[in-house]
């Protein structure tokens, strides 16, 4: 098949691109590839993908976005055709699944129940959805739900509200911020010696509770701190003469 100008693909024609590039006659790169092969493209296209949003934020041009959603998709079909190929499922069973679970989780808009606010809607999908785990061997507990393959800082806010909804009230702002204010303390002391095991403990003391916090204030930590970084290289590349950071 040679690229034409002139046509239009369809979700069709991809499908039967990346079967072939999987084939016999395949690409030697793509034929070799496995779910657990594929997994740091899935994520670098994913960051990818939250960077040409901001860049059509900034921009206005969607060129870019348009180009990562391709990127991303490739890896869904690359994996549903991997699945296929090992008698799992297909493509089209992974439409067909996520197609019942819109439906689904929307009983607002294909059923018979009402939703009259964002919030409302979201508190239908989370009922449901925590109906449907209930049937999934593989979870063992609302904790072990959430994936250990999340950023750090976002599995700890999850876990964290998780514990507050499902086991136990957790702690107040207030009481987070003392005992936050109580690491910083031990901190100060401690050995901070290369590889310290006191000095790991009490940083992981002072994260969580710093996680708890963001979590409280419905604050996204991750992009908070992702925010500071580019203060940074800002500050020292540049293009922010007046510092906004101080490091």
């Amino acid at each position: 098949m040679v690229e034409n100008m002139d046509q239009k693909y369809t979700y069709e024609d991809f499908l039967r691109i990346i079967k072939t590039l999987r084939g016999e006659s395949g690409c030697p790169w793509d034929r070799v590839q496995t779910h657990e092969s594929l997994k740091p493209c899935m994520m670098e296209e994913a960051a990818e993908l939250l960077a040409s949003i901001r860049i059509y934020d900034q921009t206005g041009n969607p060129e870019n976005m348009q180009e990562e959603l391709g990127d991303v998709l490739l890896q869904v079909v690359m994996h549903a055709e991997i699945a296929a190929e090992e008698g799992l499922f297909t493509m089209e069973d992974v439409v067909d699944e996520v197609s019942r679970k819109m439906i689904r989780r929307h009983p607002h808009v294909f059923g018979t129940c009402s939703a009259d606010t964002s919030e409302e809607a979201l508190v239908n999908w989370e009922e449901i959805k925590k109906e449907e785990k209930k049937h999934k061997e593989w979870i063992d507990s609302p904790l072990r739900e959430i994936p250990r393959e999340l950023p750090a800082l976002t599995r700890a806010a999850k876990v964290l509200k998780r514990i507050d909804k499902n086991y136990e009230k957790g702690n107040s702002y207030e009481q987070n911020v003392e005992s936050l204010q109580e690491a910083v303390e031990a901190l100060r002391t401690c050995s901070h010696e290369p590889y310290s095991r006191e000095l790991e403990k009490i940083m992981g003391d002072i994260l969580m509770r710093v996680s708890d916090i963001a979590r409280i204030a419905k604050i996204s930590q991750e992009q908070v701190l992702t925010d500071r970084v580019e203060d940074l290289i800002e500050k020292y590349d540049g293009t922010d003469p007046d510092g906004r950071f101080s490091y």
